[in-house]
């Protein structure tokens, strides 16, 4: 047996549930069947205590003491750089963030990775090797938020997310090759040290970041009489040439020992011999020796690239150069969709590459890659080719398939196993249609591309570097600006010839009045009617359709990944690529459904605007009514949820008219969404009602949890909690029918949870409470932001006087909230004030105060406060509880805000326990005081029990006393059911 009393079977699925695999996928690693898989799952739920396979599969990932995820499988021995290993493993102890910068192909990767991998038993939380030369576009943060498996949320930034992971104790970050990134690099580790005091990062790059602390370690050649002769003989010894010290050492100096030039040469040894080898070389170099600047290494370097790919059969140089295409790994289906040919020929050829140390073979991750240096000359020799227009449209052509390919997976996979296979390919599916399209990222409202050959020089197209070496010093060897992407010559990407334009705002086709629409109409792809050709006529690809193809799938990717702020984008760069304006109203509209999730109000109501506007210059009436609608219901149900100005209320007011004369209301899909707009327009019950009729007749349970929660709030309103609570049961048991990778879910499953949350405690169902929490700590949606799950458990356990585990949640929602990059929301206030109370009835008064100012303040809680209720309740139960230990006959604070009130979550609590004080305090009007609050307690169980606790105080009833107990006892108040039989056993000694 393993530790917890595991078996080794067992230890193996909870590690393999640790990988987001499937039961079915388990089954087949494991060799075992499916029913033999769910067994084990249960009795592992059984013994952990955990919820579901979600918690279990957090749970495996927490075991993986200093894992480093994605750190790469070594391939061959490493050599040398002892002295630079100890140095960099001791600079952790002073520096948090220590950056290798030296030239490419010095050995810069395989120095980190030999470093992670020594350090990695002190970092006990884990971290990540994230590999950076695929990444473009700016994202940074979704390279490392693929590598730690962590997504966005809805008030959480993607970089939040990674900081609440990496905060959780000592980690390590490993930033490889960010010489391109710089300045998206910089800010980020910035942020996560400054939030993670344990984190360390080690960065590798060919500039240093100018972060403050950095610590920069100088990696330099290979001594050639020393390392660089040990290396040369090792792989030379790898690739069967025997080769002397002599004659390696006459090879390294040449090579000025430059450890991948060194690597390519021994690679040849062979094939060459050592004599073949030095005239190659010397050759190579006397051609070389008169070109202007340049640094000596760098022109080693392209030297053995040079007479490498020379020596090359003419199969392999074809494939070689057309490999230039992927900006990260890639598969050999991909190979051969973007190279042609058979797989056979493709594996062989690749084969010989891996031999002749061009091509990476990556046996833990599986595929293949170009080091950057390689795929930058691979580059060169594609532009020189003229195959550069093919392999672009062959790769456009993989990248839609494999969406495709993952959308569908997405729809078949249960919860996130189709994440990884994202990942793997996400990078090149940007960059294959950032390339197509010609528009730069931020022309796309995305940051600034720099896809495989998207950000090119503008020395027409060479992409050489500075030195002249046709390497370059940051990405290397892109095209030219205005031959690659269609971009003008200000590198802005919006050129006026090729690729698609955008809206007159220059990012999302909005137009100037912020409706989203831009004065193009649609900024079509392309001034030839969509073909996406450059001004030259080469024709970069033939975009038209494939590439708002590709956007959307990419949309609906980057979605279903939790890549909110991307999907938006996504989106949005769909709309301007659409071929027609219906498209683009569908594609606009989904933006809009993606910025309501991410907790983006504003910006929905804006794109939904703007998504009417396109239906209606497409003479699709119901489509626009549609996005009305949906824009009224925005702005009248969600106002505090992103909204950064409010929009015009006289606007606001007229759209369900407008809607309602833009559609067909014989249309049921329309006639719901009309409804559901005048229902959250007027607040009335009856019109919230029709709503709920009409959308129940679409049988569309998004549509029907929308009308539901009209109809809640108009029951809250009227003070009919018990009945708000109870509608809010049929919304939850709609979720399940709802698609959670489809954009418009989003919104209804956030706000379901929240309001059953809500109206569970308002009624006093602990239990309920309880479950629904947990529920919404569970949802992939909402559940792991670090302090909105705390926030929803913390008040239930606290009233069920589950105290240890109550303060426990909220030491990691304070926690996770300080790493937060954004101040505590007033939703916090109610589990920040339950934390005062807990404290208080432990007798902690200090800390109890502490709470219940920080309560007060985040909260911004006053007189009129919707959370006033809370501060009188808190205040109330203390003095009740203070007054039975018989310390004092206390008073509520006279400093903080009073105020009974009946509704919210916490009005009826307050009522109760103020008519209760008054009791404990003998007020001669105690009695008036019960029988008024007798309308709480019908509407909540809590106050119930409570008032039936102070009518046996009143009247020194024991039977009262005993019911009291009872009812305490049923909705799982534990602390309340103790007090009461304590105060029930006063009874029975004074009586």
């Amino acid at each position: 047996m393993t530790g917890g009393g595991m078996s080794e079977r067992e230890a193996e699925v909870l590690a393999a549930l640790g990988h987001r695999l499937t039961n079915a996928q388990i089954a087949a690693r494991l060799h075992i069947s499916v029913r033999t898989v769910e067994s084990h799952v249960s009795s592992l739920l059984r013994k952990h205590g955990a919820a579901d396979r979600k918690e279990l599969a957090a749970l495996a990932r927490q075991s993986r003491t200093g894992e480093l995820a994605g750190l790469p499988a070594a391939r061959t021995s490493f050599v040398g750089r002892s002295a630079e290993r100890a140095e960099i493993i001791a600079a952790f102890e002073s520096s948090r963030l220590v950056t290798l910068a030296g030239p490419g192909g010095v050995g810069k990767t395989r120095l980190a990775v030999a470093v992670a991998g020594a350090a990695a038993p002190s970092f006990p939380h884990g971290g990540a090797f994230v590999d950076l030369v695929p990444v473009r576009d700016g994202f940074v943060a979704e390279a490392v938020a693929a590598a730690l498996g962590v997504a966005e949320r809805p008030g959480q930034p993607l970089e939040d997310a990674i900081a609440d992971r990496l905060g959780r104790g000592r980690a390590l970050l490993v930033l490889d090759n960010c010489e391109h990134l710089l300045d998206p690099v910089a800010a980020l580790v910035d942020r996560l040290l400054a939030v993670c005091p344990a984190t360390r990062a080690l960065v590798t790059s060919r500039e240093r970041l100018g972060v403050p602390g950095e610590r920069v370690v100088s990696v330099e050649p290979l001594p050639p009489g020393s390392d660089a002769v040990e290396l040369f003989l090792d792989r030379a010894g790898a690739a069967g040439f025997a080769a002397g010290r002599d004659v390696a050492s006459r090879i390294c100096a040449r090579l000025d020992g430059l450890p991948l030039a060194i690597e390519l040469a021994a690679a040849r040894g062979a094939a060459l011999g050592a004599d073949g080898l030095l005239a190659a070389l010397d050759d190579n170099l006397r051609l070389l020796a008169g070109g202007r600047g340049g640094d000596r290494r760098h022109r080693s370097l392209r030297t053995v690239l040079g007479w490498s790919h020379d020596l090359l059969e003419t199969d392999e140089r074809a494939l070689f150069r057309r490999l230039a295409v992927f900006a990260g790994g890639f598969g050999l289906d991909a190979v051969v969709a973007v190279t042609g040919g058979s797989r056979s020929a493709a594996a062989d050829v690749l084969g010989r590459l891996v031999d002749k140390s061009l091509v990476v073979h990556r046996r833990d991750a599986g595929g293949w890659r170009l080091l950057e240096t390689v795929r930058a000359f691979a580059a060169e020799r594609l532009e020189e080719s003229g195959e550069l227009p093919d392999a672009r449209r062959r790769h456009l052509a993989w990248a839609v398939e494999t969406a495709d390919a993952l959308t569908t997976a997405r729809a078949d996979d249960p919860d996130t196993a189709w994440w990884g296979r994202f990942d793997a390919v996400a990078d090149d599916l940007r960059a294959a249609l950032a390339t197509a399209t010609g528009v730069s990222a931020i022309a796309a409202g995305l940051p600034s591309p720099e896809g495989t050959f998207a950000a090119g020089t503008a020395d027409g197209g060479t992409g050489a570097g500075a030195d002249g070496s046709g390497v370059g010093e940051s990405a290397g060897a892109r095209v030219g600006v205005d031959r690659a992407t269609g971009t003008d010559a200000d590198g802005t990407g919006a050129g006026e010839s090729a690729g698609a334009r955008v809206g007159v705002d220059g990012g999302t086709g909005a137009g100037a009045d912020g409706s989203g629409v831009g004065e193009s109409a649609g900024a079509r792809v392309g001034v030839d009617g969509g073909t996406g050709t450059d001004a030259d006529g080469s024709g970069v690809v033939g975009v038209g359709g494939e590439a708002h193809r590709l956007a959307r799938r990419l949309a609906g990717l980057t979605y279903g990944r939790r890549f909110l702020r991307e999907a938006v984008a996504r989106y949005e760069q769909a709309a301007v690529l659409a071929p027609g304006d219906g498209e683009a109203a569908r594609d606009l509209a989904d933006a809009a459904e993606c910025a309501l999730a991410f907790a983006r109000a504003g910006q929905a109501y804006r794109l939904q605007l703007g998504a009417a506007e396109r239906a209606r210059a497409a003479g699709d009436g119901n489509a626009e009514a549609v996005a009305l609608a949906r824009a009224a219901v925005i702005a009248e149900r969600h106002p505090g949820f992103g909204f950064d100005d409010e929009p015009e209320e006289e606007r606001v007011r007229a759209l369900p008219a407008e809607a309602a004369a833009a559609g067909d209301l014989d249309d049921p899909y329309v006639a719901a969404h009309v409804a559901a707009a005048r229902a959250w327009s007027t607040g009335r019950p009856d019109v919230a009602g029709r709503a709920l009729e009409a959308a129940r007749a679409t049988g569309d349970p998004v549509l029907t949890s929308s009308a539901l929660d009209a109809v809640i709030c108009a029951a809250d309103r009227g003070g009919r909690a018990r009945e708000a609570y109870r509608l809010a049961g049929e919304r939850l048991k709609l979720l399940p029918a709802m698609d959670g990778d489809d954009p418009r879910t989003g919104i209804e499953i956030v706000d379901a949870l929240h309001t059953a949350s809500f109206f569970a405690v308002a009624v006093g169902d602990l239990h309920g409470a309880l479950k629904a929490a947990r529920m919404a700590a569970d949802d992939d949606v909402t559940g792991s932001h670090p302090a909105l799950a705390g926030s929803r458990l913390v008040p239930p356990l606290v009233l069920a006087g589950d105290f240890d585990q109550a303060l426990a949640r909220a030491a990691e929602m304070v926690d996770g909230q300080a790493r937060v990059d954004a101040p505590p929301g007033r939703w916090m206030a109610p589990a920040l004030g339950m934390v005062a109370l807990a404290h208080g009835l432990r007798g902690d008064d200090t800390a109890c105060q502490a709470w219940r100012a920080r309560a007060i303040a985040v909260g911004h809680i006053g007189p009129a406060s919707r959370y006033a209720p809370l501060i009188t309740f808190i205040d109330a139960r203390l003095a009740i509880h203070q007054a039975d230990l018989a310390l004092a006959h206390t008073s509520p604070p006279a400093d903080g805000p009073g105020r009974e009130g009946g509704g919210g979550m916490f009005g009826r609590y307050a009522i109760a326990a103020v008519a209760e004080l008054a009791v404990v305090r003998g007020e001669p009007d105690a009695a008036e005081r019960v029988a008024a609050a007798k309308a709480a307690g019908e509407e909540n169980a809590w106050a119930a029990a409570c008032l039936k606790r102070a009518q046996g105080r009143l009247r020194g009833d024991r039977e009262a006393l005993g019911e009291s107990a009872e009812m305490w006892g049923r909705i799982g108040a534990a602390h309340e059911r103790e007090a009461t039989l304590r105060l029930l056993n006063l009874t029975d000694r004074s009586g």
